[in-house]
Order: C-alpha cells, then structure tokens, then sequence
C-alpha cells in the first residue's frame, strides 16, 4: 500500500470543511522584504473555520534563531489553546500557495501527526475560485494534544557537521542558486554567504506551478535527479531558517523518500557562525 498523500485539493477541502474531526489552519508567514501582513490578511478574509498559526509564535524563544521547533510540551500547549487536538484531521495552508504551510505541515509531522495535509495552492487558489472567506476570528474549545517528538525527522548543527565531513547523508539546500553560490548576500545582517561543503541546490520555488499548487511527481522527481539527489538515500533538507526546506522535505515525500531530516536552524545558524565550513560558487 503506498502512503495517503500529503496534499489535498481546493474542491476536497471544499466538500469536507463542515466536517466535525476537520481543523484548517492558516500558517501564512512572510519574510520582511515581501511587504504582507499573515495576521491582516487572516483578518482581512480566512477560509471558513481556519485558525491562526503563527510560526513566529509557535517556536523556541531561547534559541536564538528564528523559529525554531520548539520543546514538545511547548508545542503542545500552544496546539491545545489553538483547539487542536488528537484525532483530528489538519488542513494547513498559506497565502502564497506554497511557501510557509508546509513548514507547519512537518511541525506537526515532527511532533507524531499523521493526519495532517497541505492545501494544494492555498488560499492564493481558494480566492481565485471564488470560494467562501469569512473575517472573524475563530475560537475553538481547547483539547488535549499529545506531542510525540520524532527526532529522526530533524537535524541539528552537530548532525549536519558529521554528514560535511563524512558524506553520510546529502544536503539539499531551498534558497535560490545566487545565495547558495555566494554571489548574492544572505537578507540577514552578519551573515556568510554561500553553502555547507557537499550540499545540492534546488530552489523550492522551482516545485510550484503558477497558480500555486505544486509540481506533479514525475516533475519533482527529474528536478531532484537534475539537483543530484537520490530519493533513495539519506537527505537533509535546508534553506535560510527552515521554512523552506520543509518544501523539499514535501517534494521528497511525494515522490516516497522515506530517510529525511530537516535542518532546523539551517542558514541563519550555519552561516551565523565563524566555525562552520563553507563553499562557495556551484554545487560540487
């Protein structure tokens, strides 16, 4: 049997978003220099029913990183205010149609959920089809949430630096191919540029079409190929503070990777040290 996939469709969500076990979560997140607004635009018109996730909020404070996994019974108590809770089934979806819902859809996957989908395209598709918004904000009744931390599924920089040194695993980086080769400066100040020995490149732009929605399988599939990666063996996925990579990590399950980890701290904390090695120009 193969593995339901992750990623359902407008007209799905459409016909089960009366559905009493049914949660659909707004994940929108921006990066500064894209000019939007997550929390007004959710105000401004969300999907029926659709709580606010906010990554930023939902993170470890202490890291000193931008929102990074954080403890699991932290994760759970912010999930069990939200009204999320075990034995549901968790749409999540993000303005842009591809971008921050997926990083929410692996936050949830970390910490042991399985029912829990992407909204192919996003609201960027639900809008274009003229389908229902509301403007209130929605409170649900808190419910207990049972946080199972699967630390297979993540990386840290110790992992990441055993896997430079002894080619154990590939590295696939999601930022685009001017930052990866260090011919574009890193948007954070103080920053290296360039990328961790060893690594590939794949933009995680280059898996979504122009509506939105995401690239078929077969697609991803020769785009990994071109990229130099191997489905069938070890990947962890990276990008500048691991919102992105969880787009790879998505790519990767649809085409039935099963070894994959995610590089929480990723580039804001590889290239924010002085003692972490690092290439520039094209993937070797």
């Amino acid at each position: 049997m193969t593995a339901p996939s992750p990623i359902v469709s407008t007209d799905w969500l459409a016909a089960n978003l009366s559905a009493p076990d049914l949660v659909v979560v707004d994940a929108s997140w921006y990066l500064p220099q894209m000019g939007r607004n997550a929390d007004a635009e959710y105000m401004e018109g969300h999907i029926p029913g659709a709580i606010r996730f906010d990554i930023d909020d939902v993170s470890d404070p202490s890291s000193g990183l931008p929102h990074t996994l954080p403890a699991p019974h932290v994760f759970a108590s912010k999930m069990r205010r939200l009204g999320i809770g075990d034995g549901q089934r968790i749409v999540v979806y993000d303005g842009i149609g591809l971008f921050s819902a997926p990083r929410v859809w692996w936050m949830f996957r970390v910490m042991g959920v399985e029912d829990v989908f992407i909204l192919d395209g996003g609201m960027r598709k639900w809008k274009a089809e003229e389908r229902p918004l509301e403007d209130l904000p929605v409170r649900r009744p808190e419910r207990h949430f049972t946080a199972r931390l699967n630390n297979l599924a993540l990386a840290d920089i110790d992992d990441v630096m055993k896997v430079v040194q002894s080619g154990s695993a590939q590295i696939l980086d999601a930022r685009p191919a001017g930052r990866f080769t260090g011919a574009d400066p890193e948007p954070r100040a103080g920053m290296r540029s360039g990328h961790m020995p060893g690594a590939r490149n794949l933009p995680f732009n280059m898996l979504m079409q122009e509506d939105g929605t995401i690239k078929p399988a077969d697609q991803i599939a020769a785009l990994m190929k071109d990229a130099g990666i191997d489905p069938e063996q070890p990947v962890i996925t990276s990008c500048g503070s691991g919102v992105t990579a969880a787009v790879l990590t998505l790519g990767l399950t649809m085409i039935g990777a099963k070894n994959l980890r995610l590089y929480d701290g990723s580039w804001s904390e590889w290239g924010g040290r002085s003692d972490t090695p690092i290439d520039t120009g094209p993937a070797s």
